[in-house]
């Protein structure tokens, strides 16, 4: 009786599961791809299909746009593997002296729009910037090169790999590492041999992410490389939503182009674990207990001080300077000294309170979505063998492998129709959608990598033991993939509190967020006071997401 119950609800949920993705994802999706098939689709024909291909595939600039795209992709995350899995490791297994505050500060780049800390940067390092003001260093050269993008999108996005690893380590644990090493094996052969396999799923979908997010990047690019002459895909693609004329159809297909490199990297990732997924059988709890650093306690601490200095702390510092500077021209000076910009930005009347109070439901209503929705795919992927799970999966990775314009495009093609009954086109539910459509591959890459890891005799046991399945998912499934599911929708949270492209072509009017406010201030040239919103706004969000870690910490 048990185990009927349980197999009368897996159909509706993976009905459900899969009607929301296809409405979520795969509708604006095939508006894209009708767009880059049918080129006078926007005026509403269906003439001429693909007549624009040969054009846009004779042009040279392709080849270069999909090489260079690749390229930064590969070194981001290659960067990020690098600085991610070892600090990582470190906070997940060892006793660190601030840990708490470390993992605040590399929280904090996921709460300051890629285009501030790309300009935060570009304060510090161009030719009388504040580091040559302070130490005489001039990185200008460095800065604004292919050398440069990598570097800054790699502080924005290396948190992915350390919180996917430090969470999951955290919860397996060291227990079966010192079996091993009872059994005589030395203490690097059980790292590399024991707890690093528990480790793979996460690390495979956090680099996933890293690489999506960086192939998908519009605001660093545009910002520091596009003087050195270095362009991809999104730039091109951006350009031909700008330029005169539009070029819907280009862009689409470019879209299309980013998609399946995108695909590319998931198939790799799937093919290079194959079946090297490890998980846990006893269903015991592990012994989570952390380790003492010994001798090496204030060396770790060092390191971890220094990456929080240079991705953290440099860019914030900034920030924050530029936006108490009374002018930017009048540099590094105590006369200079001011907090007019923050007084500026709340006496515009309630404008600012409600962009903050906007961003904030907004943000934290794509948590909740993407949080529900990511479980669900996870565990129709992972403990279920419906036929197109796979199909499920690279669907709810697709999103993070186009830019936001091109969602956002994607949905005003898709609602703005007249045949629709109903419609969230001009509402807050639009943007509602087009952040959970660009944000849900977070929690399903985590809740992924969390199920990947529980062993199937936990379901069993409660379908033994009566549960019905939505009581085997809250009350057994969902407590082991808390932090790592928590994190997850933290991220979430943080990105859709400061998205920007989607807010600028589907805002309605008299809905403005964070983001369209800070950039109108830019635009009319008020970078001190987008600067103070960009503060204000950070404050926020650290606030929000201190309060949910304390209280998860509390539980």
């Amino acid at each position: 009786m048990a185990a009927a119950r349980l197999q009368l609800g897996l159909p509706a949920i993976a009905a459900g599961t899969t009607a929301a993705l296809l409405g979520l994802v795969a509708l604006p999706l095939a508006f894209v791809l009708l767009q880059a098939i049918y080129p006078e689709l926007a005026n509403g024909s269906f003439a001429a299909p693909l007549s624009h291909l040969r054009a846009l595939f004779g042009d040279d600039a392709l080849v270069e746009l999909t090489l260079n795209t690749l390229r930064l992709g590969a070194c981001v995350v290659l960067l990020s593997a690098l600085i991610g899995i070892p600090l990582g490791a470190l906070r997940g297994l060892f006793r660190l002296p601030f840990a708490a505050l470390w993992d605040l500060l590399f929280l904090i780049p996921f709460m300051i729009p890629p285009y501030i800390a790309a300009l935060g940067w570009i304060m510090t390092l161009q030719p009388n910037g504040y580091a040559q003001q302070l130490f005489g260093l001039n990185a200008a050269p460095f800065l604004f090169s292919f050398a440069g993008v990598v570097f800054v999108m790699t502080l924005n996005v290396f948190p992915v790999v350390y919180f996917a690893v430090s969470r999951t380590l955290a919860s397996t644990g060291s227990r079966l590492a010192d079996v091993g090493r009872v059994c005589g094996g030395g203490p690097w052969k059980c790292f590399f041999r024991i707890t690093l396999p528990l480790a793979l799923p996460g690390i495979a979908a956090s680099l996933l992410l890293v690489f999506a997010m960086a192939i998908e990047e519009y605001g660093t690019p545009a910002a520091l490389a596009a003087n050195a002459g270095f362009f991809v895909l999104v730039t091109g693609i951006e350009r031909r939503f700008s330029d005169w004329p539009i070029d819907l159809p280009g862009a689409s297909t470019l879209s299309v182009v980013l998609v399946l490199l995108a695909m590319l990297a998931f198939w790799l990732q799937r093919r290079l674990l194959g079946k090297q997924v490890f998980e846990t059988t006893t269903g015991k709890p592990n012994d989570t207990t952390l380790r003492a650093l010994g001798a090496w306690q204030w060396p770790v601490t060092a390191l971890f001080a220094g990456v929080a200095l240079v991705a953290t702390l440099t860019p914030l510092a900034a920030i924050i300077v530029t936006a108490c500077s009374k002018t930017l021209s009048g540099g590094l000076a105590l006369d200079n000294l001011s907090f007019a910009h923050f007084a500026a930005i709340f006496s515009s009347g309630e404008t600012a309170l409600r962009a903050l109070t906007t961003s904030a439901a907004l943000g934290l209503g794509t948590a909740l979505v993407t949080g529900v929705l990511g479980l669900l795919v996870a565990y129709c992927v992972v403990k279920t063998s419906i036929r197109g799970r796979v199909l499920l999966d690279a669907l709810s990775i697709m999103p993070n492998t186009l830019p936001g314009i091109v969602v956002a495009v994607g949905l005003i093609l898709a609602w703005n129709q007249s045949f629709w009954p109903a419609t969230p086109y001009n509402t807050w539910l639009i943007l509602l959608l087009a952040y959970c459509c660009l944000l849900i591959p977070y929690p399903v890459r985590y809740a992924t990598a969390a199920l990947a890891q529980i062993g199937d005799n936990m379901e069993a046991a409660a379908r033994v033991h009566g549960a019905s399945m939505l009581k085997m998912l809250t009350r057994v499934l969902l407590p082991l993939m808390l932090p790592s599911l928590l994190a997850s929708m933290l991220l979430v949270f943080a990105v859709a509190s400061r998205e920007l492209v989607a807010s600028l072509l589907l805002a309605p009017t008299g809905i403005q967020t964070t983001s369209l406010f800070i950039w109108r201030q830019f635009e009319q040239g008020s970078v001190g006071q987008g600067m103070a919103m960009s503060v204000v706004t950070i404050l926020m969000t650290t606030t929000i997401m201190v309060a949910v870690t304390s209280w998860q910490s509390r539980r």
